[in-house]
């Protein structure tokens, strides 16, 4: 399959994982949207890409946003045949030492966001009768990680919903996948040095945003009758 003239929206698309779908997608002749919180971040993108690309500042924890961002897409291109569900922070360390309300921000984001734009986006999908639906997930989605418990558990509620919603969709020609990477160098890990990134990735202990951005177009291009479940990659020395 070709993504030439599809319209994907993602979510957390200023950094990390998702400028980089955004730059990989646009490659591939899509026509991209990018939402996240940093207008600045967001504006430096869409200014990169060129084209007919967009961005539109947003919250996806915020219902209003979450809503707002598919009307915005749908204002600018007409329709919407992928949503990357990607948005998300981060939190490790012991849990009794952590901020709750930190923790409440991170389940509303990785979670409640991610379902807040799908639900904005599956009415147009389903109306059209095709699209796809992509979450960002983690290897800590699959497996409990004890340094990082409570952004597992965000990940383990964001398996469940896949899989979940997959099923509800089954007899329509939309599909619903997540990509579940391990270790991934970026802003998210606090690793930013293009020096210390290749010197991780020559002990290959760690991926790139480049690497998650790939592993997504090999998703969107399967023939329609294949659905990429689930997509879990590890730097091939990490102990999980």
């Amino acid at each position: 399959m070709t993504l030439r003239d599809k319209v994907v929206l993602i979510t957390g698309g200023s950094s990390g994982i998702g400028r980089s779908m955004a730059r990989s997608l646009a490659a591939e002749g899509a026509k991209v949207m990018v939402t996240g919180r940093s207008e600045e971040r967001l504006q430096n993108l869409a200014a990169e890409l060129g084209g007919p690309h967009a961005y539109f500042v947003a919250d996806v924890a915020k219902v209003e946003d979450a809503t707002a961002q598919v009307d915005e897409v749908l204002r600018r291109f007409g329709q919407l045949d992928v949503v990357v569900a990607n948005a998300g922070i981060y939190a490790d360390g012991n849990t009794w030492e952590g901020d709750p309300a930190y923790f409440a921000q991170l389940i509303s984001t990785n979670v409640t966001g991610l379902i807040f734009t799908i639900n904005a986006a599956l009415p147009h999908m389903l109306e059209r009768g095709q699209g796809d639906v992509v979450a960002t997930s983690s290897i800590s989605g699959h497996k409990p990680i004890y340094w990082e418990p409570v952004y597992s558990a965000s990940k383990h509620a964001v398996q469940s919903f896949v899989h979940g919603l997959r099923r509800q969709l089954i007899d329509t020609d939309i599909r619903v996948m997540s990509v579940a990477p391990g270790r991934t160098l970026n802003e998210l890990w606090g690793i930013t040095d293009p020096k210390e990134i290749a010197e991780i990735i020559e002990k290959r202990e760690g991926l790139t945003s480049e690497d998650v951005a790939e592993a997504l177009v090999f998703m969107l291009t399967r023939p329609r009758h294949v659905t990429v479940r689930d997509l879990v990659m590890l730097p091939s020395n990490q102990h999980l």
